[in-house]
């Protein structure tokens, strides 16, 4: 077998079970053993759509998944959605076809492009390492949490491997989790106890098996409310005392609440200036706790009256056995109850509804999907003005519901994030949520969808314009024809792909949604819906200070 091939199937055999990507000449013979191997191979439009989709995979299955691209362009083309990758710390394997001759067309510093987006570069040297290094791929990006460039050069791949070299590949063995240091557990507890108001927030590091169970009881014992970054949101879905999310997509009560904090103990969160609304969130008398494994995350975002290295799983557990006494009310108070229960949802937060017989209030154009969208679900979101409302007016069932995509924080991602969420989780309906800008840079994946028959709803937000452009630059008289565009017809490009469409300007044009959903969803289905632009989003000004 050449190693072409053979770097294919260990990546099977290590456990790596769907790939994405566009083939050329340089990765045919991987992407093959790939899926000779046993690995499903979904073949996207752009390399960056398959970038996308198979970060948005990894997230939602938990396990890695493979970006399979030609050498050279292929790689670059797929370099933003890498570059999300990586900075999500997202477990996945980049396979990329290598032109190691200076004077071929094809050839780039690959390693470099890796590091610059912050992946991992490995590289193949020789057939009789290829097995070797696969598995190594695979085994630094689990472990270590880490979007990992494989190069694997054209001529080597040509180069039959030692005979058995494929025998006793295996999945590598679960990242092992890090035992906090008694002090420090001991020190946690002390804060806990004493503490009279905590408001627990919990980011991606909480995002895994039994972390819900340990941080509910937990707080549970010690009176605290519940929050996560916009990463995890979905996590404390259900429970009474959820604020839902931290920072710039609070709604007035939650931000209230964690405002009103004594305490704030982020889990596997980093506090950055989004979750915390540039500090703004942490009142000046409040202490600041953080929990997470990799030791360089604490403290990186602000400062911190206790930081503990260690599994949020196993630290929430260790904490809870070392408090005695009785349960504490904390903020559970029956006030805090009743307001949770009234008027924590953006949708119970009152507001005057601006649409016209031709454009539709995305507010209540969310409202209105959030209540014939099934229960379960799974949603992609894209980048933009509009980003808010389908990430905080559509419920999602827990932490695995929504794909945010945003480490970044590029637009046209949105579209790829929902096929490669729909794929790991085919037992929900799938939901896109884009901006006209993100839908007509994504587009080419509609194909995708329609290729791979996913029932999917595809919403975009159309404002004919870059809407959080429009409204930043707007206010100061700036001129705007840069960032706006005549109408498109997004309907009428979505139904050439093959889907059902809708055009909505008013709540009455959701009917097509509705018979959509009680039919037999033989086709995705595409609302192009036309929004007011009066306005920007709630969270824009915010967001702005960070750039």
């Amino acid at each position: 077998m050449k190693a072409g091939e053979a770097v294919g199937r260990a990546l099977a055999a290590s456990g790596v079970r769907q790939a994405f990507g566009v083939v050329g000449s340089g990765n045919f013979h991987p992407t093959g053993g790939l899926v000779a191997g046993g690995a499903r191979f979904v073949a996207a439009r752009h390399e960056g759509g398959a970038a996308t989709m198979a970060d948005a995979y990894a997230r939602v299955s938990g396990t890695p998944a493979v970006l399979t691209v030609h050498q050279g362009p292929g790689l670059t083309n797929a370099l933003t959605g890498v570059t999300e990758a990586a900075k999500s710390r997202t477990p996945m394997i980049v396979l990329a076809a290598e032109a190691t001759a200076p004077n071929s067309n094809f050839h780039v510093d690959q390693d470099a492009l890796a590091r610059a987006v912050g992946a991992l570069p490995l590289r193949v040297t020789s057939a009789a390492d290829a097995v070797v290094m696969a598995c190594e791929a695979v085994r630094r990006a689990v472990h270590e949490r880490r979007t990992v460039l494989l190069n694997l050069p054209l001529d080597v791949q040509q180069v039959e491997v030692p005979e058995g070299a494929l025998t006793g590949v295996a999945p590598p063995p679960a990242r092992p989790a890090v035992e906090p240091a008694e002090d420090e557990v001991a020190a946690l507890a002390e804060r806990l106890a004493r503490a009279r108001r905590p408001v627990f927030v919990a980011g991606r590091g909480a995002r895994t098996p039994g972390c819900r169970e340990a941080l509910t009881a937990l707080a549970d014992r010690c009176g605290a409310l519940l929050a996560t970054s916009a990463v995890a949101r979905g996590l404390f879905h259900g429970d009474p005392w959820s604020l839902d999310v931290s920072g710039g997509f609070a709604s007035p009560l939650a931000a209230e609440l964690i405002r009103g904090a004594d305490l704030v103990v982020g889990w596997g969160c980093a506090l950055n200036m989004w979750t915390t609304r540039h500090g703004s969130l942490i009142g000046p008398d409040t202490a600041v706790a953080q929990i997470d494994d990799d030791p360089a995350a604490l403290g990186a975002h602000r400062p911190l009256d206790l930081a503990v290295t260690g599994d949020t799983v196993v630290t929430a557990r260790r904490v809870l056995d070392t408090l005695t006494g009785p349960p504490r009310e904390g903020c559970r108070t029956p006030e805090v109850a009743a307001a949770l229960a009234a008027r924590l949802r953006w949708r119970d937060v009152p507001y005057d509804d601006t649409g016209t017989r031709d454009r539709i209030d995305p507010r209540t154009l969310s409202v209105a999907l959030d209540e014939l969208l099934p229960a379960e679900r799974v949603i992609g979101v894209d980048s933009g003005n509009f980003m808010g409302y389908p990430t905080m007016y559509l419920s999602v069932p827990d932490e695995n519901g929504l794909c945010f995509t945003q480490a970044f924080q590029s637009i046209g991602l949105g579209l790829a994030t929902a096929i490669g969420a729909a794929l790991a989780r085919p037992d929900r309906l799938p939901v896109a949520a884009l901006g006209d800008g993100g839908a007509l840079m994504g587009a080419a994946e509609l194909d995708t969808v329609r290729r791979l028959s996913l029932p999917m709803v595809v919403i975009v937000y159309n404002d004919d314009a870059y809407g959080a452009e429009v409204h930043h630059f707007g206010p100061d008289g700036h001129p705007l024809d840069t960032v706006r565009f005549p109408a498109t017809d997004i309907a009428a490009l979505a139904h050439g792909y093959g889907f059902d469409t809708a055009t909505v300007r008013t709540p009455a044009d959701l009917k097509p949604l509705s018979d959509w959903l009680a039919g037999p969803r033989t086709a995705p289905l595409l609302i192009d819906a036309k929004v007011v632009a009066d306005r920007g989003a709630w969270w824009l000004e915010e967001a702005f200070r960070g750039h």
